[in-house]
């Protein structure tokens, strides 16, 4: 990665009259969309550069357009500091190989800081407060944030989604993405130098999600069926729950801070949220809280068949959800926890953004509490930025 300091071509937004009716006449178009590490804000990646917005309470922060697109986009906490990925390469594209640099972003200067490129497109970026990971196709590259070094690579089975996700707690990162195998995650705790491989599902992982903590992992299959979660220090499994019986695409995975919740999205337009058991585990209690104490007891979503475990299939004494929203199907919409307690997030690549609220008591069907298309006409943003 060379420090550059290269600026990429900007335009003024609030330069004429002119430019915002020409834009407000050709809508956005979003190509990726991300919640920040603490869920505060959210980031969309358009064909023209990128959009951020606070979560709670909602409202547009700041548009940043350029010359080109951008595929990607990440934030880190509230910083102005972004990790920007160009277009796929096209006829009309100025630099050719767009996908292929990662280039960081301080919104302070209005400049580019860094760059890294590569040889093949960038599947995806995370960032920490002090380092920047890239997944490619089947390798994912750890970078010092402060000096860009190269401070480690990991080989992958095929990553097309650049599956990856990092701890956000000071110190040592714990880093989860594929393994080698079909089915398999590995695990890198840095602090430990230890290195777990899981064998999580049959067929390919789609979908991971790790607590702010990197001590709890989600993950999803291609089945999309089942949801496991573990202990991301030794790989023990710690739960499985069902989202349903049909093959689906999972589009997110979420846990909330205290993971007492786990929430899912998919291509059947349905939010799911799980009650899950593993207190143990994240704060360090010994689990004997009485039945009372725990959200729903976890019996609630329980199968009214499991009685007959052992004798039905084991589809009928599955883990179901406690909580679920519907969304119009066809749309990728991810999932977060709000800071509200009880709440989810919603963000769409139509430029939705849903606020619900669950009963964590008696469960069943989410309640609506405000919705928002976020590719409004751009004087919804600060006109002093």
């Amino acid at each position: 990665m060379s420090s550059s300091g290269e600026t990429l071509p900007q335009t003024d937004p609030d330069s004429s009259p002119g430019t915002t009716q020409a834009r407000n006449q050709n809508p956005l178009t979003i190509h990726h969309v991300s919640f920040n590490q603490d869920n505060t804000c959210f980031s969309a990646a358009t064909d023209c550069g990128f959009l951020v917005f606070s979560t709670d309470p909602y409202g547009p922060q700041f548009r940043r357009d350029f010359n080109a697109g951008l595929s990607l986009v990440s934030m880190l906490f509230r910083f102005q500091l972004f990790a920007l990925v160009g277009s796929s390469p096209s006829p009309a594209a100025v630099n050719t190989n767009a996908n292929t640099k990662a280039l960081l972003w301080d919104d302070n200067v209005s400049r580019c800081v860094g760059e890294l490129s590569f040889r093949s497109p960038i599947r995806s970026l995370r960032l920490r407060r002090d380092t920047i990971v890239v997944a490619l196709l089947h390798k994912i590259y750890v970078y010092n944030l402060s000096d860009f070094k190269l401070l480690h690579q990991l080989e992958t089975t095929s990553n097309p989604k650049g599956l990856c996700e990092v701890s956000q707690v000071s110190g040592p990162m714990v880093l989860v993405c594929p393994g080698l195998q079909k089915g398999a995650v590995r695990v890198e705790n840095y602090g430990s130098k230890r290195t777990t491989f899981i064998n999580a599902h049959s067929s390919n992982i789609t979908c991971l999600a790790l607590t702010y903590d990197g001590r709890v992992l989600a993950t999803a299959s291609a089945k999309g069926t089942l949801i496991r979660v573990f202990n991301a220090l030794d790989g023990t499994l710690i739960q499985e729950v069902r989202r349903g019986a049909d093959r689906a695409e999972i589009f997110s995975l979420a846990f909330s801070s205290t993971a007492q919740w786990l929430a899912v999205s998919s291509d059947k337009g349905t939010v799911h949220v799980f009650s899950l058991k593993v207190d143990s585990v994240v704060l360090g209690n010994d689990g004997s809280s009485s039945a009372s104490e725990s959200p729903l007891s976890n019996q609630s979503a329980l199968s009214s068949l499991s009685i007959l475990k052992g004798v039905l299939p084991k589809y009928f004494s599955s883990e179901w959800s406690v909580a679920q929203f519907r969304l119009p199907e066809g749309t990728h919409y991810i999932v977060s926890f709000g800071q509200q307690k009880n709440t989810v997030m919603i963000i769409g690549m139509d430029g939705s953004f849903l606020r619900c609220k669950f009963d964590p008591v008696n469960g069943g069907p989410m309640s609506q509490l405000e919705a928002h298309n976020f590719l409004k006409p751009e004087e919804t943003f600060s006109k002093s930025d």
